[in-house]
């Protein structure tokens, strides 16, 4: 799909889908966020990938203001894992936790198990996970991974791509949304 002032594209092939977005700023890359934030539930599993500077955190700021989190977001670089609380719409108003892992400066994917955050994946929050293709073999088949490119100074793409039936149907409800802001 084609819009003016907005640039995405939608496929779907053999259970996986993808939406391709440009984003004109870093407050556009918030909005997206919060637009999917505000769709997560539970046991959700979000992959983050992109070169520094390409809007990792800035993403994952919008996506903590979806699930109304109050608290101020960043990057959890040196402690691997930072915990947020917040409410998510979708959950009726139920407290939903973002776990919030950066693994920059992970050496070893092995440490993720040593360290006990694999219980994260299959819990009760949700997870976004900065760097995760430092630890790509440990991630289960069905997610939303989510790959973040600089075009510019300010623009930035942002390739959307779900893996199984509870993600493609979160990207297409994401898409709706997403129609919907852009337009208002």
């Amino acid at each position: 799909m084609r819009d003016e002032g907005r640039d995405t594209a939608m496929s779907a092939q053999d259970g996986i889908c993808s939406l391709e977005v440009v984003s004109q700023r870093a407050s556009q890359t918030q909005r997206l966020g919060a637009a999917l934030g505000a769709l997560l539930q539970k046991g959700d599993l979000i992959l983050l990938d992109g070169q520094l500077g390409a809007g990792k955190t800035t993403f994952t700021q919008g996506l903590a203001r979806g699930m109304q989190v109050a608290t101020v977001v960043n990057s959890p670089t040196f402690t691997l894992l930072k915990e947020y609380q917040g409410v998510a719409a979708s959950q009726g108003n139920q407290p939903l936790t973002l776990y919030h892992f950066d693994l920059y400066r992970l050496e070893d994917p092995d440490e993720i198990i040593d360290l006990g955050f694999e219980d994260y994946f299959y819990g009760s929050g949700v997870c976004v996970v900065e760097w995760a293709g430092n630890a790509e073999e440990l991630w289960p088949v069905e997610r939303l991974d989510i790959r973040l490119s600089s075009v510019d100074e300010t623009k930035r793409r942002l390739l959307f791509v779900a893996s199984g039936p509870r993600y493609c149907e979160l990207l297409r409800q994401f898409q709706k949304n997403m129609y919907a802001i852009t337009r208002s």
